[in-house]
């Protein structure tokens, strides 16, 4: 296990957590990872402990910035809806006043677009040297918007009520999180461990961290990026398994190597890698992801 000391910051009145690692071997480089972590039921910056440990224990000599976005973890969870701009602007009040060095932002899963709002929220651009999306959604997934009013509609009428309470409840239990690990997560059912399923556990005791799940399920992260990926002009890695697959079926048709190519035909510095492992690559194969990682990161 990763030993951590959580730190925090505050941020529109909102007391918002994080965790700084940095190697033994120093560096005269001023460059550090920026992680944000994916959004799910328990999940919070801790998806990132068994990534940084091996990343620590590579002796590399970047840094390591870790922070829970709000709504998650050890960050305040206020009732609300949370879009991808909300975090991305607390991103950028943590970039500029917290971390005050270049990142390279790697993401998880769906969340891009908040690296996407975090990017051109900036007034410092050049705080962003790169970025990593790992696993990211299919193209189709990604550069399809949904109508607010069935995004809100969703969220009213089902997660913000009596019975998104209920639904919560079920879907914490932890018999629940294996099953959807295994069936939607993980490309074998026994990567789906005892560290996995505590984590996640035990990160949705508090029941105010709902919200910003069900913002997620109600697809408030949901719009067409395609113009916005189009207009990254630094560097980026994409990293899907050989075994991806998507939640929702979107893309379901196209293989790994089809979805990779899709991204690197819009991204203008595009860089793509195939490696082992389904849609939780930091976790399921680290070492790998570490490897792939840390090659992109020797360019700058």
């Amino acid at each position: 296990m990763l030993e951590t000391t959580p730190k925090f910051y505050t941020w529109k009145n909102f007391r918002c957590a994080y965790e700084v690692h940095t190697p033994q071997k120093s560096s005269d480089d001023n460059l550090a990872l920026l992680l944000i972590h994916p959004i799910g039921v328990g999940l919070s910056g801790c998806f990132w402990h068994r990534f940084i440990k091996a990343w620590l224990e590579l002796d590399n000599s970047i840094s390591i910035y870790n922070p829970d976005l709000l709504g998650c973890g050890n960050s305040d969870m206020p009732r609300a809806a949370y879009y991808p701009s909300d975090w991305g602007q607390q991103l950028h009040y943590f970039l500029e006043n917290v971390v005050k060095t270049p990142v390279i932002v790697v993401t998880q899963g769906a969340l891009p677009p908040v690296a996407i709002a975090l990017r051109e929220s900036l007034s410092q651009p050049n705080l962003i040297k790169g970025l990593v999306f790992a696993g990211p959604p299919s193209w189709k997934l990604i550069t399809q918007q949904v109508k607010p009013i069935q995004q809100k509609l969703i969220w009213n009428l089902l997660f913000d009520s009596l019975l998104g309470d209920l639904f919560y409840r079920y879907a914490r239990r932890r018999k629940f999180i294996e099953s959807f690990s295994v069936r939607q997560l993980f490309a074998e059912a026994e990567a789906v461990d005892a560290e996995w399923l505590d984590n996640l556990e035990i990160g949705a005791v508090n029941l105010e961290s709902r919200y910003a799940v069900f913002s997620f399920l109600a697809g408030f992260w949901r719009q067409n990026y395609k113009e916005s990926i189009a207009n990254i002009s630094e560097p980026t890695l994409v990293v899907f398994g050989e075994k991806a697959s998507s939640i929702d079926g979107t893309g379901a048709s196209e293989t790994p190597q089809q979805r990779l190519d899709l991204y690197l035909k819009h991204l203008a510095e595009g860089q793509g890698k195939i490696i082992s492992g389904r849609n939780v690559l930091p976790y399921e194969s680290t070492d790998e992801f570490v490897g792939v990682v840390s090659e992109f990161v020797e360019q700058f």
